[in-house]
């Protein structure tokens, strides 16, 4: 499951764990490509949290975050940032950054 969230619970919702938030938009054709690639791994590992946040929507945690391209894949662990990749990336490839964490 991906969580859906927004500038008003982003730090809350990705303050505990190991977390991938997803930073999209609706017109982001390349966004269209990750969004399947995410959901596919949010039912795979139960044990990371998938989250998305659109940047329309949410400009404050994006521009406060210094996100200046979309797709952008954040990781937080614990709260903490501990990685961000640009652009589309295949499934395979997610899978082995985050066995890093």
């Amino acid at each position: 499951m991906v969580h859906e969230i927004t500038d008003a619970n982003f730090e809350q919702e990705t303050s505990k764990g190991l977390v991938v938030i997803d930073f999209w938009a609706t017109w982001c054709g390349p966004c269209k490509m990750q969004g399947p690639v995410i959901e596919e791994l949010a039912e795979e590992d139960k044990n990371i949290k998938f989250c998305k946040i659109e940047v329309d929507d949410n400009q404050k945690t994006a521009s406060s975050l210094g996100i200046m391209s979309i797709p952008t894949l954040l990781i937080k662990k614990d709260g903490k940032i501990v990685d961000q990749i640009v652009g589309y990336h295949p499934k395979e490839q997610l899978q082995k950054m985050l066995a890093a964490y």
